[in-house]
């Protein structure tokens, strides 16, 4: 499997994090800690970013091969 696809993964996998944990800071009206939508969320948009650069560099590496 290439870097690529697991960051994909990894991006989609925290991204339901998110939600699940926005889900339960509404539940509890506020009154538990925002980290848990937060902290996953600030994940998924790093992996998304790591994804993007990997996508980029293949690109460049195959368009150098040709």
């Amino acid at each position: 499997m290439n870097k690529e696809k697991i960051f994909r993964i990894l991006t989609l996998t925290f991204t339901i994090l998110t939600f699940i944990g926005a889900g339960y800071v509404l539940i509890n009206k506020g009154e538990v800690n925002a980290g848990y939508a937060v902290v996953p969320s600030l994940f998924s948009v790093t992996f998304s970013q790591l994804s993007i650069t990997e996508k980029n560099k293949n690109k460049n590496n195959d368009n150098n091969k040709n």
